[in-house]
């Protein structure tokens, strides 16, 4: 019998060693539990983080806590879902297809793919193969919108097109999530759903490109 599992698949905490996160995992998760929250994946910067000790914190308030990474590949971010600490060793696609082959059991997912800094661009484009899942970015408006060229790459390549809050900010983390229809609530059964498509994306615009401007400059002041 499958269930559906509201899921943040992009989530930063104040561990990562890169930006600065005004929130411990600890408080993640519980504020994730109240909003209903079933599957986080902890993708700090450049670090896989060991989620064993917080498995059981997460498991009382009803999450499923996935280790990730959110790595540089010549600069430009990948997120790796349900990842092993040789993650960390990534820099290259050549590092990527080691990686792949070693650790089949990872989702590679790739995040806003088209917007500026730190995005994979063309790169994706010459290395889709590598990669399970394409971001659908929490970061647009009615007339600002970079998801619409990302969603038709991910359509014409017919790979999953996945929302995510990219949490720096508890504030967002309910504004853009996907709900996965999974037969199990092991890791396996999740990424299993999501490689078939079997989820929803829940995501609303923000109503204006000063809404937009104003969270930007917020997440710069954090960096």
């Amino acid at each position: 019998m499958s269930m559906k599992l509201k899921a943040n698949l992009h989530f930063h905490t104040s561990d990562d060693p890169c930006d600065k996160v005004p929130y411990t995992l600890e408080e993640g998760i519980v504020r994730a539990s109240q909003l209903g929250f079933r599957v986080l994946a902890v993708t700090l910067h450049e670090a896989v983080y060991d989620v064993g000790g917080m498995a059981e914190f997460a498991r009382k308030h009803g999450i499923i806590l996935i280790a990730g990474a959110e790595v540089k590949i010549s600069g430009r971010h990948t997120v790796i879902i349900n990842a092993h600490k040789d993650a960390e060793k990534i820099k290259s696609f050549p590092d990527l297809i080691s990686y792949r082959n070693d650790h089949p059991e990872s989702f590679v997912l790739a995040p806003h793919p088209y917007y500026l800094f730190h995005s994979l661009g063309d790169k994706l484009e010459k290395n889709v193969d590598l990669f399970d899942g394409i971001e659908f970015s929490w970061f647009y408006s009615k007339f600002f919108d970079l998801n619409k060229k990302a969603s038709f790459f991910a359509k014409n390549v017919k790979k999953p097109f996945i929302a995510t809050s990219d949490t720096h900010f508890l504030r967002y983390l309910d504004e853009s999530y996907c709900i996965i229809e999974s037969d199990g609530e092991d890791i396996t059964s999740i990424l299993s759903s999501l490689r078939a498509g079997k989820f929803e994306n829940v995501s609303s615009n923000k109503k204006n490109f000063f809404t937009l401007l104003f969270i930007w400059l917020k997440y710069l002041l954090f960096l």
